[in-house]
């Protein structure tokens, strides 16, 4: 494929399943009114001189400002700011009326209980096609221990619900569905029951019950990307959680007669005597086939599952 060949849909389709966080990029205009707008673009840049950088469509409507301003901020919104994200890519003419804010050192508006921001002095603007990167020099910042609100595919993504899970749990399992050339990992026993590669904690990869330890004694390197489903052990004593998260393979898999690839309409299910995991796994094949995940929270029977919010 050239660059001529591109269909722009299918780029576009193909960035969004790049995982990034939320932001609200505001200025001050000359007037001295505030003026804002939400965008996943945000990236760091150089640490000395201390660089972060924001793309801004030049059809955009706060184009003008943004092109010409000479300072402006970046708040990562938290978890619990999705509402705050929806304000400020909406087209409300009293944006900031519906948000807590205050003033940065350069007269920046920042937005109240964010994961962090950074208060900016424009310090370059670089022409990129039908965007401009807007790079800011940080003269002031600050980070807190509010989980970030993250964003892919089109809806919000939330981290901290495996954490509260976890933390609740008396006992744990925590597994993982990783994809590869087309199908899921599974491991088979010599019983010939097929099952997910878990641990009894995510890490650290040094740990051998870890699920990272367990990977790496498989020798699969993997990436897990996201949380897929988080249920409570009905048959097991009380405070047992299961946690499992959606990811891929990078590289090959190891020559182990245990590690199997099994494609997603081949999997053996009178084989997966878990009957938990079994029903999760079918809910995984029809979401794949969907490209529409969510999150299934509840308890090995019954439960409900979170879809990823649609932005605004």
């Amino acid at each position: 494929m050239t660059a001529s060949t591109i269909d722009t849909m299918e780029f576009r389709k193909a960035l969004g399943s790049f995982v990034t966080g939320v932001t609200v990029v505001a200025t001050t205009q000359e007037d001295g009114t505030p003026r804002g707008f939400t965008a996943n673009s945000f990236s760091s840049v150089s640490l000395t001189p201390p660089l972060v950088s924001v793309c801004i469509g030049k059809v955009a409507s706060s184009y003008p400002v943004f092109s010409d301003t000479s300072h402006f901020s970046v708040s990562v919104l938290a978890e619990h700011q999705k509402n705050v994200s929806g304000v400020f890519a909406s087209k409300s003419p009293d944006k900031f009326a519906q948000v807590d804010w205050h003033k940065g050192v350069t007269g920046s508006p920042i937005m109240d209980g964010a994961a962090a921001w950074f208060d900016c002095e424009t310090y370059q603007v670089i022409e990129a096609g039908d965007h401009i990167i807007l790079l800011g020099k940080v003269v002031n910042f600050s980070t807190s221990s509010a989980s970030p609100l993250g964003y892919c595919r089109g809806g919000y993504l939330t981290f901290s619900l495996s954490q509260d899970a976890l933390a609740a749990a008396s006992s744990a399992r925590v597994g993982a569905i990783l994809e590869s050339h087309g199908g899921i990992v599974m491991l088979e026993g010599p019983d010939k029951v097929f099952h997910l590669p878990t641990g009894t904690k995510l890490d650290p990869a040094s740990a051998p019950d870890s699920l990272r330890g367990v990977l790496s004694k498989l020798k699969i390197d993997a990436q897990l990307d996201f949380l897929f489903a988080v249920f409570e052990d009905a048959e097991a004593k009380a405070g047992a959680v299961h946690v499992y998260y959606r990811g891929q393979v990078i590289g090959d898999l190891p020559q182990d007669s245990a590690v199997r690839v099994v494609p997603l309409d081949a999997i053996p299910w009178a084989q997966v005597q878990d009957e938990a995991v079994s029903a999760m796994l079918r809910r995984y094949v029809k979401e794949r086939r969907e490209d529409a995940f969510g999150v299934y929270v509840g308890d090995a029977n019954t439960g409900s599952v979170q879809p990823l919010a649609k932005s605004a």
